[in-house]
């Protein structure tokens, strides 16, 4: 007699990561504190561009700022710095640092694995669900700021960070790749979220984890660490996609910052991985790995930096805190060059090139006291150039603020005439003086000019 293996004999098939990815991502959408933030991530922006936008006192201390009356792609440029800044690590803190730690906190694990028959499969689930919700919010604040800034301002030509002019279009494909290439940093806080999440269970650490690392990140940031260390960083991504405003583009940098932040997202969602398949779901008292746990975890995270800055010791051109006289004075000149084509338009001077300007410029540190290298207020440039037709050399004053990442701000210092604050009519409306202040980038990666 042959016995026969009823539907009810057969064994339980694991639910499909497409099953349970829609179950995941339909529980994230379903919490009110994540529809508020995807709310807020597509009307905020829009809101807040458009006002700032039409004010007379704008954030010139912000990259881009003093242009957001000027043009409206400046606006989303703005918020892509402060989004960098603050934003994304909160947004990765409340998604994916909670996506595991909620079940934690409600004790759900035991119905979730009879449901779903497959820890791998959850594991893979959440982490794309939170993927995706984070992928919303992103998109949310890049096309809700470039709403509110066109529908502020306009779409008009965007001054890039060496002075030169981007045609509307080529502002709205430069300022798209640019929020582009911050996702790779924001999934590395989001794989740090994941970790905190399954590693601290209910824990608010795991919540703040993210947050804290980003920190941690920022203020390291601004610290005068050498090149190949502030490469090493996954954090640098979010300020490296100003290179993207140059002309030829800074892509050196931002490639390492995105190669970078992809290995820190891969190896943190490895662990998270790991942790997650040996933990213990039978206890519902589960309130973490321990410490012991999360420090080995955290351990490879650590020997990332390590490793990668000693390869960029060796690899990259640039020594030090990769600011020097030679790149300074050469970023100065030529952002001085483009800029004065720009005031000569707007003045309706005759035309002149950038080759027939033949602009240099001679920088020092602290008065010519200290060595001319790495950030600082305290550097002094005189700028000097030729006109077609005119026997005399024109000059002018500038006084730099450079940051430890390279951006600096050039403040004119005279002559009134050239570089002072006086109103310039424009197609589009009175304008700021463009030599007047101005932002401009030095590239860290870069070999020191000869000459």
């Amino acid at each position: 007699m042959t016995a026969t293996l009823t539907g009810a004999d057969a064994p339980a098939r694991p639910v499909s990561v497409a099953r349970s990815f829609r179950f995941e991502l339909v529980k994230l959408l379903a919490q009110w504190r994540i529809r508020l933030l995807v709310l807020a991530c597509w009307i905020a922006p829009a809101l807040f561009v458009a006002v700032v936008s039409q004010q007379s006192d704008l954030p010139v201390d912000t990259l881009f700022g003093r242009w957001m009356n000027a043009t409206g792609w400046a606006g989303p440029l703005v918020m892509l710095g402060f989004a960098g800044t603050y934003a994304l690590p909160l947004l990765t803190s409340v998604v994916a640092g909670d996506v595991f730690a909620s079940e934690d906190r409600l004790g759900t694990w035991r119905h979730l694995l009879v449901a779903v028959r497959s820890p791998r499969r959850i594991f893979a689930a959440k982490a794309l669900a939170s993927l995706t919700v984070i992928l919303v919010l992103v998109a949310g604040m890049a096309v809700s700021s470039a709403a509110g800034g066109i529908a502020a301002v306009g779409s008009r030509p965007l001054a890039g960070l060496d002075g030169h002019q981007l045609t509307p279009g080529g502002a709205a494909g430069t300022v798209l790749l640019a929020w582009v290439c911050v996702l790779a940093p924001a999934l590395a806080l989001a794989a740090i979220g994941l970790l905190g999440s399954v590693a601290w269970g209910r824990s608010p650490m795991g919540l703040l984890l993210p947050v804290v690392v980003a920190i941690v990140l920022l203020l390291a940031q601004m610290l005068p660490l050498p090149v190949a260390v502030r490469l090493a960083l996954p954090s640098y991504a979010f300020i490296a996609w100003n290179g993207l405003f140059t002309s030829p583009a800074q892509l050196g940098p931002l490639l390492i910052g995105i190669a970078v932040s992809l290995v820190w997202a891969v190896v943190a969602t490895t662990l998270a991985y790991r942790l997650f398949l040996r933990r213990d779901f039978t206890s519902s008292g589960y309130d973490g790995s321990g410490r012991r746990t999360v420090a080995v975890a955290g351990l490879p995270l650590v020997g990332l930096v390590a490793v990668a800055a000693a390869v960029f010791a060796v690899v990259i051109p640039a020594t030090g805190s990769g600011i020097d006289q030679a790149k300074v004075q050469s970023s100065l000149a030529t952002a001085f060059g483009h800029l004065y084509r720009l005031q000569t338009g707007e003045l309706h001077r005759p035309g002149v090139t950038e080759e027939q300007l033949a602009a240099t410029a001679a920088c020092t540190k602290g008065g010519g006291l200290i060595a001319a290298e790495g950030p600082g207020n305290d550097w002094r440039c005189v700028v000097s150039w030729h006109l077609p037709g005119v026997e005399a050399t024109g000059s002018a004053i500038y006084q730099l603020d450079i940051t430890s990442d390279g951006h600096y701000v050039a403040d004119g210092d005279g002559p009134k005439e050239v570089n002072g604050y006086f109103q310039v009519r424009t197609p589009d409306g009175d304008q700021p003086n463009p030599l007047w202040q101005f932002d401009a980038n030095v590239d860290l990666l870069s070999a020191t000019p000869k000459g």
